[in-house]
């Protein structure tokens, strides 16, 4: 979101971005189907805000990427969309966290036109417009309705990618018995993980998707962890590497469709070098 200008509408931008920063504990489940031409007004509002470049950066604002993001509000909405709000700027996140806040606002407010006048003033009216905020808005709606599918580059019709929602290890969605830590290092996402070294301790993750990955830490030191789907067991996995890797996919699982699943993580205890750790989880809506 652009740079207000005027005392007042600083005050609203830094109130609403407060709203969703308290309204962002913890992330969604499901993401709502995504509003007809999606895409395509992602493609416009890039070239509008950017030229559709993820680099670039307003000197005297801060905004920063391919949809000009504010600061505070990368802050408020990644943490909403990707559960992380210190998540790092990198073009898929740009992406993920601009699809997110505009699928909320066009549920919101209806129309993608309305939309494009709340990102440039972080105003919901319905008229009053000025003439700048309305040449803004005019300008973007015209690249909308020109561009096609063609048009779009893949990263940014990829569905995919947008409908990828991860989830930290202090996400509430995770449910822990026996005795969890945490660890805390700069490779891990967010800085810290969670580890157990206790035979039988468990972190279960309740979604709904048709994807599941469980990110953490290999090493010399680390053991060995049974996976359960929705109650089945699945198999054991050894985590134990010559060279530690913080942030490493340990385990992913698959289906056809999106639905409600259960993913349980247990602890085996493995003589001398017992540890497993959990640097958070991705899932795919």
């Amino acid at each position: 979101m652009r740079v207000l200008s005027g005392r007042l509408k600083a005050v609203l931008v830094a109130t609403f971005a407060a709203a969703i920063l308290i309204g962002s504990v913890a992330p969604t489940a499901t993401l709502a189907s995504d509003p007809p031409g999606l895409a395509r007004f992602m493609y416009a509002l890039g070239k509008v805000e950017s030229g559709g470049d993820y680099y670039a950066r307003n000197a005297s604002s801060g905004a920063y990427g391919k949809y000009q993001i504010m600061p505070a509000s990368w802050r408020a909405w990644a943490g909403r969309y990707l559960d992380d709000p210190s998540a790092r700027t990198t073009p898929a996140n740009q992406d993920a966290v601009a699809a997110g806040k505009l699928r909320s606002l066009h549920a919101s407010l209806g129309t993608w036109r309305r939309t494009a006048y709340w990102w440039l003033t972080g105003s919901s009216r319905t008229s009053g417009w000025s003439s700048s905020a309305t040449r803004y808005v005019d300008r973007l709606m015209a690249i909308y309705r020109s561009t096609t599918t063609a048009d779009i580059p893949f990263r940014t019709t990829s569905v995919t990618a947008w409908n990828v929602v991860l989830f930290s290890e202090k996400n509430a969605r995770i449910t822990y018995t026996g005795t969890w830590k945490s660890a805390s290092d700069v490779r891990y996402r967010g800085d810290t993980a969670a580890y157990s070294k206790e035979a039988g301790a468990t972190a279960t993750l309740r979604f709904s998707g048709r994807k599941v990955i469980w990110m953490g830490p290999v090493g010399p030191t680390r053991g060995r962890a049974k996976i359960t789907i929705d109650g089945t067991y699945v198999k054991t996995i050894d985590l134990v590497t010559s060279r530690f890797s913080a942030h490493h996919a340990l385990f992913s699982k698959s289906w056809a469709g999106a639905g409600p699943h259960t993913l349980r993580i247990t602890v085996v205890g493995t003589p001398g070098r017992p540890s497993v750790g959990i640097d958070g989880f991705s899932v795919t809506l």
